[in-house]
């Protein structure tokens, strides 16, 4: 009896078992079946991994990006030990510490994959191409500027314009689908996801062309600059600032204290004989002769205190001219008190002296340094600034604004480096930027006759290492003492060349400054030939090109200053 209920007991407890695994069974094909809990299943499981943010670019004048331009290649990997084994040696030293953090996490991560690598084949199954935001060689770094680590801009361009930049592009994020170990499910391929973003990049004046030739040019430069503009519209074409950084690590810059973050092209420096064509326009509008003749004898006293000429040279009777020619300074001292301080400061004003200029946004170039009138009625500072020295500081945008004036008619430009807001995805200008101020500063007269003087400077005078391979130039040496000497003795100073290109109907003002050397004006001439000699065989390209011999054409930038 007691066996029969024990084995009925047995019966119905594995009854009870199979309906209950019954019910089970049941309960899992309908979890299976349940689209919305799949949904919820696979979500825990999803990454979305950041690829590209999507700041907007930033172009120059023809639309040829100068961001996110050069493409990198990123691998996607597992985390855990296999990946840190098999792929530790390939991480680039700076990336290896954010390496080890990504393969202790629990789902996959991007890591850049070097040249190396990928040459080598060795490259993981899943890679994904996308543009880093600077070139391997950056181009006018000075001018574009940098990102922080949260990609928000803190200089240049990059930091005027970052609200309108931020969201500008087409955002990229990978999807993919992982197991609980963070391993890639090869079933759901991974693939990207594009956001796209309101279009909207700025647009410099920058010509990508010239300004990478300027970059060449200037390589043989320790420290300076170099600045082209277009005469006719004061739109500048190239902007070199040396030494140079990579944008990607601004820290070793700051390390380093090398000065490579200064933008030597709006920075401010001791001027020199650049200011002595404002002075001869000066005196051209005050009605001076220019015929009317100096003796210079390497010397000159104003009360108590000798201006010699460099090297205590003495000229000899001298014309505006001659003067201007052999930069005699003692001739400018005598002009210079001769027209008096309101005059001089008038026309250092006119001429851009002393006033900042605007880059873009709130970003804006230094002012320099321009002595008021009151100031230069003392004998001193007037002497002194009547050959560019004293209290007169300028930057090199505004001595080559300033020599820009006579080779345009006499009239003022201000430099501009800013075309406009672009929506990339059209490639068309949504909003125009380009509104520089003007004024005639000097007559037409005065600045041609002013401009006859600088080309003579540079096929008779002292800036014959100036002559371009093509077409002449006209321009005006300058070297700026700055106070200090070298332990060898020698003086160091700040040496310039400014003028335009070509000769006879100018297109181009370039500036050329050497910075805080012992390296001389001539040196910044030979430099100045070397651009305009890029410039003109440029320019035979261009036309080579319009006429069928090279491809198309470069067209002409509209729009300009009137």
């Amino acid at each position: 009896m007691e066996e029969r209920r024990f084995t009925n007991r047995l019966a119905a407890s594995a009854v009870l078992m199979l309906a209950l695994f019954a019910v089970c069974v049941g309960a899992l094909a309908l979890l299976c079946t349940n689209r919305t809990y799949i949904q919820a299943a696979r979500g825990q499981s999803e990454s979305l991994l950041l690829l590209d943010e999507g700041r907007g670019n930033i172009f120059d004048c023809r639309f040829a990006a100068l961001t996110n331009a050069q493409d990198q290649v990123y691998a996607l990997l597992p985390p855990g030990s296999q990946s840190y084994r098999t792929w530790f040696k390939e991480v680039q030293p700076g990336q290896r510490t954010d390496f080890y953090s990504a393969v202790q996490r629990a789902q996959p991560f991007l890591i850049p994959v070097s040249q190396q690598a990928q040459q080598s084949n060795t490259v993981p199954d899943h890679t994904f191409r996308n543009p880093q935001r600077y070139f391997s060689a950056p181009i006018a770094p000075h001018l574009i500027g940098y990102l922080n680590g949260d990609g928000q801009g803190v200089a240049g361009i990059e930091y005027a314009y970052d609200s309108l930049l931020q969201g500008g592009s087409t955002r990229e994020d990978v999807y993919c689908v992982t197991d609980a170990s963070g391993n890639l499910i090869e079933t759901d391929t991974p693939h990207i996801l594009y956001t796209q973003g309101t279009g909207s990049g700025i647009m410099l004046t920058l010509d990508a062309t010239l300004q990478r030739i300027c970059e060449g040019i200037a390589s043989q430069m320790d420290r300076g600059c170099i600045l082209v503009m277009e005469c006719a519209t004061g739109r500048v074409r190239a902007s070199v600032s040396v030494p140079s950084f990579d944008p990607y690590n601004v820290a070793a810059s700051i390390r380093l204290d090398d000065t490579s973050l200064i933008n030597r092209t709006v920075s401010a420096y001791n001027a020199g004989s650049v200011f002595k064509p404002i002075l001869a326009a000066a005196a051209l509008e005050a009605g001076v002769d220019p015929r009317a003749q100096y003796e210079c004898t390497g010397a000159i006293d104003v009360n108590g205190h000798v201006y010699h000429c460099f090297n205590n040279e003495a000229h000899g009777m001298l014309d505006l001219e001659t003067a201007l020619e052999q930069s005699c300074n003692c001739y400018f001292v005598q002009l210079g008190l001769q027209l008096g301080a309101e005059r001089i400061h008038e026309a250092a004003a006119l001429a851009g002296m002393g006033r900042a200029t605007a880059i873009g946004g709130n970003l804006r170039t230094a002012s320099g340094n321009l002595p008021d009138a009151r100031q230069l009625e003392d004998l001193g500072q007037l002497a002194s600034i009547s050959f560019g020295q004293g209290a007169l500081t300028a930057t090199p945008l505004q001595v080559a604004a300033a020599l820009n004036i006579f080779a345009n008619g006499g009239r003022y430009v201000e430099p501009s480096f800013v075309e406009g807001v672009v929506n990339e995805y059209t490639c068309q200008v949504t909003q125009s930027l380009y509104a520089p101020i003007q004024r005639q500063a000097f007559s037409p007269e005065t600045a041609e006759t002013v401009r006859n003087m600088l080309i003579a400077v540079v096929e008779d005078g002292i800036g014959q290492a100036a002559q371009p391979a093509g077409g002449g130039a006209g321009g005006k040496t300058g070297t700026a003492q700055t106070g200090r000497t070298e332990e060898s003795g020698r003086e160091i100073v700040n040496a310039w060349f400014a003028g335009f290109w070509p000769a006879s109907r100018p297109q181009y003002t370039i500036a050329v400054m050497l910075d805080e050397g012992t390296r001389s004006s001539t040196d910044a001439a030979r430099i100045f030939s070397d651009v305009a000699s890029a410039l003109y065989h440029y320019q035979l390209g261009v036309s080579g090109a319009a006429a069928g011999e090279g491809g198309a054409p470069i067209p002409e930038q509209e729009g300009t200053a009137s």
